[in-house]
């Protein structure tokens, strides 16, 4: 057991164990976002930064088909931080709020020597999308394209630069595609830590295996921030959400099957 999931453990709830906690038809996710974790101000601007700090919080929402509805912040700065920098990160979570109907309704500021985000959101659903529900023969299946998001980083690390709309910078959410099929949909998340990694929390869930029908390289694999979505599915229903992936145009990748076998993480363990 890696130490993230060691300290989860610590915390015996029903509620926890999806992308957000369900109670009752509202859904509560919080993620954190913290320069020279997850970013460095060098590689994104002030508005950028905060724009994908609100995507990542929203993405938990949309996996679980959740609507997001309200947003508390946390914003930790810089004394050297400027008025303008202030007004990019104003700017930046403003329209990403208003892109999926989300009202920030308060949070906290403090000083700090770096810039650190978190962010909690609160959103309602009738209908939602857990990591459970798996049964033997269903199809996994992933949305997109896995890899670049990694690629991305490296080429950030070694002093490169991405374009605006790299997936690092830019990330693109379903939320059309959860609509339209999740009365389809078995199970689901969304790909933050790597599909083997996330597959590895199906796995665990489920008490599940998988019997791979494509052979998926740990460089594509182990890639984290994709924000894709990791689905599950009856086999009987690959034509529908085949037809309704298209109509939302979302790619959709079928690579295994759930079978009563024992699934090993490929993918290092990078949270700690």
């Amino acid at each position: 057991m890696n130490l993230e999931n060691y300290f989860i453990s610590q915390f015996d709830n029903v509620h926890i164990g999806d992308d957000g906690a369900l109670i009752g038809e509202c859904v509560y996710s919080k993620d954190a976002f913290f320069e020279n974790i997850h970013f460095k101000t060098s590689w994104m601007s002030h508005y950028q930064i905060a724009k994908k700090s609100m995507m990542i919080n929203i993405s938990d929402a949309i996996a679980m088909n959740a609507k997001p509805k309200y947003a508390l912040l946390s914003v930790a700065m810089p004394k050297t931080i400027t008025k303008s920098q202030m007004r990019e990160l104003s700017d930046g979570f403003k329209d990403s709020a208003k892109e999926y109907g989300v009202e920030i309704i308060g949070g906290d500021t403090i000083s700090n020597s770096k810039l650190d985000i978190t962010i909690t959101i609160i959103s309602k659903t009738k209908k939602p999308l857990l990591r459970s529900g798996v049964r033997d023969g269903y199809m996994l299946a992933y949305t997109g394209t896995l890899g670049k998001s990694r690629r991305d980083l490296k080429n950030l690390l070694n002093l490169g630069s991405v374009h605006k709309n790299s997936k690092f910078v830019n990330i693109k959410l379903r939320g059309d595609f959860v609509k339209n099929t999740s009365r389809f949909l078995k199970s689901g998340m969304d790909i933050s830590d790597g599909l083997f990694s996330d597959l590895d929390k199906i796995a665990t869930v489920n008490k599940t295996g998988f019997k791979f029908s494509k052979n998926i390289s740990k460089l594509v694999a182990c890639s984290g921030e994709e924000y894709e979505l990791l689905i599950a599915f009856d086999k009987r229903d690959k034509k529908t959400i085949l037809r309704r992936s298209t109509q939302s145009r979302t790619k959709i990748n079928i690579f295994a099957t759930s079978a009563r076998n024992k699934y090993t993480n490929r993918c290092k363990a990078h949270h700690f």
